[in-house]
């Protein structure tokens, strides 16, 4: 389904109320705490001797077993215990050593016996002798296709510093809700809308927050634009396809750069897509498959009672990759990048509406002065997109995609593989 990627966020709370004063001696606990993190990391169990009951009514188990799977699958299974170092008798900084990185973790114990752990949140992580040319490799490796590309933005046109398979169109997910984003900029820009307009919420769409609210609920332009870039909502996606028109949002594509806008048009809707991808109506995805962009647009008025959300199965789409190289939103990285730029030449409120989600752990989209990002998967489509501006002013766009028609993506490992990237243009 159209969603933003699973990333990885911070753990758990820290709460200054419980942190003893600074340099008290450490404590006995805190190391055997510390030493225990390696287990826990490494399978599941014992969650509830190890955490507090504080803890884990903010971090649920399950919650806390899927990060921890997630951290092995980026970095391998943990290995051992590395540096130790406090702040104080109960709070400090503690490494985790994977087979393929070192993982940082600030840990809190509480001062009273058992000494339970309230507070831990990942910082960071580090892959020894990292460099762009084992990222790259790395993503070649993936089963599938792949493409990526890394891109300096400065007066002229982007300017490629690292890619592979740049120009090549693939399916992006979610990622073409950014093309909606550009159009309700350039209308507002031009005084044709305003980010305060108010707009009645629909047509729904599966997937999503907003997919509970009321029908025809009044919403601003800014809310739905917000919502369908920092949580992916599809209605959201939906209902401003409907506000600024399909054709309007379709022109956005040659606008930014797009260099084979014919492939993604016309620009489907979330529902319409996916009610063409299942079972129950291969005869319409046949007919669309095979028709002119004319026709499929004919098409999608015809059949639209059918293609509702309404009457989308989400469970016959959500497993298995399903046309990904047919009914889908086709970008490359290049074109990506070239409307990560126009988006950034127009400043506005598209950029603050793109940092709300970073797309990756805070600590590493700490290292950025501004990190903006949208991203998209559905099975067997894995897409992330970042506009980043360093610690020194420059810009730069990274744009990756992973494609694999034949099983699922794994979302943890494309999602440090990104990280990565992008931790590497930062330092």
């Amino acid at each position: 389904m159209v969603m933003a990627p699973r990333i990885l966020a911070g753990l758990a709370i820290l709460l200054a109320a419980l942190l003893p004063s600074a340099h008290a001696a450490p404590s006995p606990a805190y190391q055997a705490r510390a030493a225990q993190l390696v287990r826990i990391l490494t399978a599941p169990g014992d969650e509830a001797d190890f955490f507090s009951p504080l803890f884990l009514e903010a971090v649920p188990v399950d919650r806390w077993r899927a990060i921890a799977a997630d951290l092995r699958t980026q970095h391998g299974a943990p290995v051992a215990l590395g540096a130790v170092s406090r702040t104080s008798e109960t709070a400090g900084q503690v490494e985790i050593r994977y087979e393929r990185a070192t993982v940082g973790f600030t840990l809190v114990v509480a001062p009273q016996a058992p000494n339970r752990v309230v507070g831990l949140h990942i910082v960071g992580a580090k892959v020894a002798r990292d460099s762009m040319d084992r990222v790259m490799a790395e993503i070649a490796a993936l089963p599938g296709r792949t493409a990526l590309a890394v891109a300096v933005l400065e007066d002229g046109p982007p300017r490629l510093l690292h890619a592979r398979d740049a120009d090549a169109q693939m399916a992006t997910g979610s990622s073409f809700k950014l093309y909606l984003l550009a159009e309700l900029t350039r209308a507002t820009a031009a005084g044709e809308r305003r980010w305060s307009d108010v707009a009645a919420l629909g047509p729904k769409s599966f997937s999503g927050r907003l997919m509970q609210w009321p029908d025809g609920a009044p919403m601003t332009l800014h809310s739905l634009a917000t919502a369908m870039i920092a949580e992916s909502d599809n209605s959201a996606a939906d209902t401003l396809l409907r506000i600024l028109g399909r054709e309007k949002v379709e022109a956005m594509l040659p606008a930014t750069g797009h260099a084979e806008a014919g492939k993604a048009l016309p620009l489907l809707g979330t529902a319409e897509a996916f009610a063409l991808k299942m079972p129950g109506n291969a005869d319409l995805r046949r007919r669309y498959e095979a028709a002119s962009a004319a026709e499929r647009r004919a098409l999608l008025r015809e059949a639209a009672a059918r293609l509702g959300a309404d009457r989308i199965d989400v469970g016959s789409v959500a497993e298995t990759p399903v046309a990904i190289d047919s009914i889908e939103w086709f970008a490359s990285p290049r074109d990506m990048i070239g409307l990560l730029d126009w988006l950034r030449r127009q400043g506005g409120e598209a950029l603050p509406i793109l940092s709300v989600n970073p797309g990756i752990a805070s600590a590493d989209a700490k290292r950025w002065r501004y990190l903006g990002y949208k991203g998209g998967s559905e099975p067997g489509v894995m897409a992330m997109t970042f506009l980043a501006q360093g610690q020194d002013r420059r810009w730069y766009a990274v744009s990756g995609v992973w494609n694999n028609p034949a099983a699922r993506v794994e979302e943890g490992k494309f999602v440090a593989l990104m990280t990565r990237a992008l931790n590497l243009i930062a330092n």
